[in-house]
C-alpha cells in the first residue's frame, strides 16, 4: 500500500470516528465508500458496525462484527460489541459466550462485566449476577485499595478484603463503593442484617445509587423481607421502567407474595422482548402452573426445552405437574442427557427424577426406582446435611421447651387468633388440608410462609452459640413485651402476603413443626395442625422428590427415615407439653372419612362446617407447592400404597424410622 493511500485511510478512520458521535448515519455512509475501495480494512470495518449499532441496525451490526473477527479472533473490543448487538437482539446466550470472551482477553474489562451481569440478573441467576458485578466494580475502581479488595473477593479470600474494606471506610467513612463491597462481604459470610445497614447507609448517603439499591432489593428478597424488597424495586423501576433485570426481579418477587397475575404480566412481557431465553420461559411457567393454566404452562415449559434440550428443570417440572406424562421422544432426549458428559450435574439429577417418575408411571418399578436412586446420591454429594445434628436439635429442644416452660408464659404473646399453621413432614398432605381449609368462608390460604423460619434464625444471631436450633436461650431469655412483639412482627410480615379481609389466614410451611414453641409463646391464640402420612408412603414420596430449595434430609432413604423419627418424636413431647394445642390429621384416615375429619379439623379451628369445604377441589386459588394439580381432583386413595411395588429396597428406610413404624399412627415411647 502506498502511503497516500494509508495517509488517506487513516483520515477517513479519524472522520469516521469523528462522525460516530455527531452523526452515525454519516459515519456509515464514509466508513461503506472507504471500504469499497479498501474491503479489508479492520479498523474502518469496526467502525461501520459501530455506525450499525447506533442507528439500531442489529442485525448488520452484527454481520460486520462477524467478519471482523474471522479475520482477527483477539479484537476485544469486536467481540464486545457483538455480544451488544447480540443482546439488543435478544440473543442473550451468545451475547454471554462473547462477553465471557472478551473477559478471557482483558479480564478487567469493566463494561463487559456490567453487561455481563445485567444479561445473568435477566435470567434471574442472582448469585452470578452479583459475581460479575463485584468483577466490575473491581475493574472500575480508582483507588488501589478498593482494586485490592477486589481482587481479594474474587480469590475468595473473605478475611482479607474484609479487613481493607473496613481499613478503608475508617478513613474514608462515606465513599459508597466500598460500603457496598463490604456489604457483599457480609453476604458471603453469612450476616445479611450488616449487609442490610450498609446497603442502608449507602442509599442514605447516595439516594441514586441504583447498583445498591438493586443489590438492596436482592439482599431484602433473600432476607425474606418481600415487603421492603418490593419497595426497592418499584423505586428502580420508577428511574428505568423498561430495564429487563428489574422487570424480573419484580416478577419474581410479586409471585413470592402471592400477586400471580402481576407477576405473570411481568414474564409475559419479559418472554415478549426476549423470546430466547429459555430461564425466563420456564420462571413464566412456574406461575402459570400456580394459577392453574395447566396448558399455556405445558406449552411454555416446552418452549424452554425446544430453546434448550439438555434442561434438565424444564423436564423436572412438567414430571412436577405429577399427572403429566412423557412422549417417548421426551424419555429419548433425557436418557440421552444424563449420558452426555456436558451435562450440568443439577440437570442431570433433575433429569433423573424426571426418567423415575416415567418409568414409575410405565409401571417398571426397577428402572424407576434406579433413577431416583441415581438422582438422590448425585444431589446429595452436594449437600452438607448431618442427621445426628438434627437429632441433637430435637433432642435440646425437647430439653428446653418443656411443659413448665410453656406454662411459665401460658398468658403471654401476641393474643391475635388469625394464624392457622399446617406442619409435618413434606408431602404429607398439607397441601390437600389448606386447599379443603381455604375453600371456607372466613379462611384465606396463602403458601409456605418463610416467616417462622426467619424470626427463628434472627434470634439464633443473637445467640453465642452456633448450633442449629440454638436459639432455645434467647426466647427463654424473653419477656412478655418481648413476646408479644415477635407475634406482631410475624403477622405484620405476612400482612402482604393477605388479599381478602378474611379474619384467619394458612401458613402451611410444614417444616414449621421444628419452632412449635416458637409459635405457642408468640402467638398463643393460633390454631396449629399436624399433616401426618404413613411414614414408608411420605419418606418415599420425599425420595421421589427434587425440592427447588432445602429439604436436604430427604435425598437418602436412612437420612429420611432418621428425620421422620425424629418429627414424631419431637410432636409428641409438644402433645405432652402443649395438651391440646396441636391437632393432627391422618391422612388415610381424611382419605377413607373424609366428611368426618374435615368436621374434626375445622372445629379445632373453632369454625363451623361448610359444604364446600367438601368440594375443595372446586376451589381455584393458586397453588404453588408440588401439589397443586393433585389438589384440584377429588379426594383419591392411589397414594397411599404408591410405596408398596418399591418395599424391597425400603430396608435402609425401615431400620431408620424403627418402632415409628412398627406403631403408626401413634408415637411409640422414646426411651432417651
Amino acid at each position: 500500500m502506498s502511503l497516500d493511500v494509508s495517509r488517506a485511510n487513516d483520515q477517513a478512520v479519524a472522520r469516521v470516528r469523528e462522525l460516530l458521535n455527531k452523526d452515525p448515519k454519516a459515519a456509515l455512509s464514509e466508513a461503506e465508500e472507504v471500504l469499497e475501495q479498501t474491503p479489508h480494512h479492520l479498523e474502518l470495518l469496526f467502525l461501520k458496525g459501530v455506525a450499525h449499532h447506533r442507528i439500531a441496525e442489529y442485525q448488520q451490526a452484527l454481520v460486520t462484527f462477524e467478519q471482523v473477527l474471522k479475520t482477527n479472533d483477539a479484537i476485544t473490543e469486536a467481540h464486545f460489541q457483538l455480544a451488544l448487538s447480540q443482546a439488543s437482539l435478544k440473543l442473550m446466550g451468545p451475547a454471554v459466550a462473547s462477553l465471557r470472551r472478551v473477559i478471557s482477553l482483558e479480564p478487567l474489562h469493566r463494561s463487559a462485566w456490567r453487561v455481563l451481569s445485567e444479561i445473568l440478573s435477566i435470567e434471574g441467576d442472582f448469585d452470578a449476577a452479583s459475581e460479575a458485578q463485584l468483577r466490575h466494580i473491581e475493574a472500575s475502581a480508582s483507588n488501589p485499595k478498593l482494586r485490592e479488595a477486589g481482587a481479594a473477593m474474587i480469590r475468595n479470600d473473605i478475611p482479607r478484603a474484609e479487613r481493607l474494606l473496613k481499613s478503608y471506610l475508617k478513613a474514608v467513612p462515606t465513599d459508597v463503593a466500598a460500603m457496598r463491597m463490604l456489604a457483599e462481604v457480609a453476604v458471603r459470610v453469612g450476616r445479611d442484617s450488616d449487609a442490610e445497614k450498609l446497603l442502608s447507609r449507602c442509599l442514605s448517603l447516595a439516594p441514586k445509587f441504583s447498583g445498591a439499591r438493586y443489590n438492596y432489593a436482592v439482599l431484602m428478597h433473600r432476607m425474606n423481607k418481600p415487603a421492603e424488597a418490593l419497595a426497592q424495586v418499584e423505586a428502580l423501576l420508577l428511574e428505568d421502567p423498561e430495564k429487563p433485570s428489574y422487570r424480573n426481579l419484580i416478577a419474581v418477587i410479586l409471585s413470592r407474595i402471592g400477586e400471580y397475575e402481576r407477576s405473570s404480566d411481568y414474564y409475559e412481557s419479559l418472554v415478549d422482548d426476549y423470546p430466547d431465553n429459555p430461564k425466563i420461559w420456564l420462571s413464566y411457567a412456574h406461575v402459570l402452573k400456580t394459577e392453574g393454566k395447566r396448558s399455556e404452562c405445558e406449552a411454555a415449559y416446552r418452549r424452554a426445552i425446544a430453546l434448550q434440550p439438555n434442561f434438565g428443570e424444564a423436564f423436572w417440572s412438567l414430571a412436577n405437574l405429577k399427572t403429566f406424562r412423557f412422549e417417548e421422544d421426551d424419555i429419548n432426549t433425557m436418557r440421552q442427557s444424563v449420558l452426555d458428559a456436558g451435562t450440568e450435574l443439577n440437570s442431570r439429577v433433575q433429569f433423573h427424577f424426571a426418567l423415575g417418575k416415567a418409568a414409575e408411571d410405565a409401571g417398571d418399578h426397577e428402572q424407576c426406582f434406579e433413577h431416583y436412586s441415581q438422582g438422590n446420591e448425585l444431589h446429595a454429594s452436594t449437600l452438607n446435611y448431618s442427621a445426628e445434628k438434627n437429632t441433637r436439635r430435637m433432642l435440646r429442644m425437647k430439653s428446653s421447651f418443656t411443659r413448665e416452660f410453656f406454662d411459665q408464659r401460658a398468658s403471654l404473646g401476641c393474643p391475635d387468633p388469625s394464624p392457622i399453621f399446617i406442619v409435618g413432614m413434606p408431602r404429607a398432605g398439607s397441601t390437600l388440608l389448606e386447599q379443603i381449609l381455604s375453600s371456607h368462608s372466613k379462611v384465606e390460604g396463602t403458601t409456605e410462609l418463610p416467616d417462622i423460619v426467619t424470626l427463628a434464625r434472627e434470634l439464633r444471631e443473637r445467640s453465642d452459640e452456633k448450633e442449629i436450633g440454638s436459639y432455645d436461650n434467647v426466647l427463654a431469655s424473653l419477656n412478655a413485651s418481648e413476646l408479644a412483639e415477635l407475634g406482631e412482627t410475624y403477622l405484620a410480615r405476612t400482612k402482604i402476603h393477605r388479599k381478602t379481609e378474611k379474619p384467619f389466614f394458612i401458613d402451611k410451611m410444614p417444616n414449621n413443626f421444628l419452632h412449635i414453641a416458637l409459635i405457642a409463646v408468640t402467638l398463643p391464640n393460633a390454631k396449629i395442625i399436624d399433616a401426618r402420612r404413613h411414614p414408608l408412603a411420605c419418606c418415599f414420596s420425599n425420595f421421589k422428590q427434587y425440592f427447588a430449595q432445602g429439604q436436604s434430609f430427604s435425598y437418602s432413604l436412612s437420612d429420611m427415615g432418621s428425620f421422620y423419627r425424629d418429627y414424631v418424636e419431637l410432636m409428641a413431647h409438644y402433645d405432652r407439653g402443649l395438651p391440646g394445642k396441636v391437632h393432627r390429621v391422618i391422612y388415610e384416615e381424611m382419605v377413607a372419612d373424609t366428611e368426618t375429619q374435615i368436621r374434626r379439623m375445622l372445629d379445632h379451628c373453632g369454625l363451623d362446617f361448610e359444604p364446600e369445604c367438601l368440594r375443595f377441589f372446586e376451589n381455584d386459588r393458586p397453588v404453588r407447592t408440588a401439589s397443586s394439580e393433585q389438589v384440584r381432583q377429588p379426594i383419591y386413595s392411589d397414594a397411599i400404597a404408591q410405596w408398596k411395588p418399591f418395599e424391597v429396597h425400603l430396608n435402609p428406610l425401615k431400620e431408620a424410622l424403627g418402632s415409628v413404624l412398627e406403631t403408626y399412627p401413634s408415637a411409640p415411647s422414646f426411651d432417651r
